[in-house]
Order: structure tokens, then sequence, then C-alpha cells
């Protein structure tokens, strides 16, 4: 499954029973539910990744990515939001598009 139809599956799912899906009532639940599920499902990658199991890691990134995505969701933030911003950033380094996050905002 790619990303695009992943993410028009959990749009999908907003209109959904809750009791049909999970991914319903993941949504159903709202958006600190859903960022609770990312944050578990991002902390078990990380695990894995430090444990260097490969197969373990690849099934709980997939994990993530689809915690990630409901997450977004259920903020209203899209995959085509994510890709622009990426697109933004595509043209410059990546230190220098960090260094412009961390500069100190004025107010």
């Amino acid at each position: 499954m790619t990303l695009a139809r992943l993410a028009a599956t959990i749009e999908a799912r907003k209109a959904a029973d809750p009791s049909s899906s999970w991914t319903a009532k993941l949504l159903a639940q709202g958006p600190e539910k859903a960022a609770e599920k990312f944050g578990e499902e991002a902390v078990e990658a990380i695990i894995e990744a430090v444990k260097g199991d490969r197969a373990r890691l690849t099934s709980e990134a997939a994990d993530a990515l689809y915690h990630l995505l409901v997450m977004c969701a259920a903020r209203d933030v899209t995959l085509a939001d994510i890709e622009a911003e990426l697109e933004k950033r595509e043209s410059q380094s990546g230190l220098a598009e960090k260094a412009a996050r961390d500069r100190p905002r004025s107010t």
C-alpha cells in the first residue's frame, strides 16, 4: 500500500462508524489519543532500531507511519500538506533548514 492510498483510506475512515474500523475508532477518540498512539509506536520503532532487528524495525516503522498519518488526519493535516512542506525544504540543505527553524522568533 502506498502512503497516498493509506492516507486516502484514513481520510475515508473519518466518516466511518467507530465500531467498524480501528482507524475510525482512533479518530473518534480525538487528536490527543491519536498523538498518544503515534508516540507509543514511535518509541517501539526506536527500540527496534537500537536493537538492530531489521524485520522488527520495518514492522514498527510501518506502524509509526500509519499512526503519524492518523494523528495528522485528526488535526486535518493531509499527506499533501506534508509533501508540500518537504518540497519547500528540498531546495536547501538539512543543516540550513534546521538552523532556520532553530532561530529565535521575534514577537
